[in-house]
């Protein structure tokens, strides 16, 4: 996959890509000049290591639990399945167990290169929350939403050594859009979990904001006289989030937002920690989710995360009618470009990191490959 089409190619790696040979056929024999491992792809799919930016939990462990080793585990299983990017991303919680939790992922990423074996490199905090409508808290704990607080934002991001990749705002909450001015020069500022109608949208992305989080859930839908936060965005040329585990998001819907949002999808799991995981009880920030048959609902019946991988996201959309080259720009360019990761991840671009993965036929991870060291899939130790 280069310039984000396919096409016959040989690629020479050792921690970045150095150089992509195109062939108008695959050769019998790959050229082994000064290079240790030889790769035969040949009828695969070599596409970019996944990136997942929004992502709470996976294998019975929370990116919100202040546990570095369940930071561990769950990077080791995302890159089991393909991911090779991800951002952990934190519930509405009371600041010292978000301090906490700043704190773990601070130490599991100042680790990460010692560590031997495959796994998914931290690139940053998505805080979804506190600062969220409690109209539209969905699976939140409403005790402990605020009012957006800069201060509290800065004391995060230096407690996570300055990893707060992206921050999700109920814009109706920052009334003169001073938080989401400042808190743009610091991160990504996203929308989401709120009722915010058209004008205000409008008004947060002008100020700052350039995302959206989990777009349609957690928010009011688009009505042709009140077009809100999705109508604002599709103005603003903002980039939105959708989870396609065929639960949250109906797939005409999500064929539909290609049409509304053409080039500026980013592909999410919003997993929890029962991902990868038998169907029971959970929790997602303090409350108890129930999971069945891989639908995971509060108590009450709200529609909490998921229980899918970015993996799983990918094949569900082209099954769902997308072009496969569509569906892996939107698990990989464009999230890295949300982030700002764009300059070094994200492509088959040579000086970008050597993250890749070899898929079958299914679009299932046979090999995946991070900084130029390839490893099976079964190899990982999720444990």
């Amino acid at each position: 996959m280069r310039d984000e089409k396919f096409c016959r190619a040989d690629l020479i790696c050792d921690e970045k890509i150095r150089e992509i040979r195109t062939r108008d056929a695959a050769p019998e024999n790959a050229e082994n000049k000064n290079h240790q491992e030889v790769i035969d792809a040949s009828g695969k799919y070599v596409v970019p290591g996944l990136i997942d930016i929004h992502s709470h939990g996976a294998v019975n462990a929370d990116a919100s639990d202040g546990d570095a080793e369940g930071i561990r585990r769950m990077a080791a299983f995302y890159a089991s399945r393909g991911i090779t990017s991800w951002c952990p991303t934190t519930m509405t919680l009371p600041e010292d167990e978000l301090l906490s939790a700043m704190h773990a992922i601070r130490s599991f990423a100042e680790q990460e290169s010692t560590l031997d074996g495959l796994y998914a490199s931290c690139l940053g905090v998505h805080l979804e929350g506190p600062f969220l409508s409690a109209q539209k808290k969905g699976a939140q704990a409403g005790e402990h939403l605020r009012k957006p607080d800069l201060k509290m934002l800065r004391r995060l991001h230096d407690a996570s050594g300055g990893r707060v990749r992206m921050v999700t705002v109920a814009p109706e909450e920052d009334a003169d859009f001073s938080f989401i001015h400042e808190a743009s020069r610091l991160c990504t500022v996203s929308l989401g979990h709120s009722a915010a109608d058209y004008e205000t949208a409008a008004g947060a992305f002008a100020a700052g904001a350039s995302h959206v989080t989990h777009l349609f859930n957690g928010m009011n839908g688009l009505h042709h006289r009140n077009p809100g936060i999705i109508g604002a965005a599709c103005e603003a040329g903002a980039t939105v989030e959708l989870i396609c585990d065929g639960l949250h998001i109906h797939p005409a819907v999500i064929r539909m937002t290609e049409r509304l949002f053409p080039g500026n999808i980013t592909l999410i799991s919003d997993s929890m920690r029962c991902a990868g995981m038998p169907d029971g009880e959970y929790t997602l920030g303090g409350q108890a989710v129930f999971v069945n048959d891989g639908k995971a609902t509060l108590a009450d019946g709200t529609l909490a995360g998921s229980s899918i991988t970015l993996a799983d996201a990918v094949r569900n959309v082209i099954r769902f009618g997308f072009p496969a080259e569509q569906a892996i720009r939107y698990a990989t360019s464009v999230p890295a470009a949300v982030i700002g990761a764009d300059d070094f991840l994200g492509k088959i671009t040579e000086g970008f990191q050597a993250d890749l993965l070899i898929l079958n036929e299914d679009f299932e991870p046979e090999v995946v490959i991070k900084k130029g060291q390839a490893y099976r899939p079964e190899q990982v130790d999720c444990n």
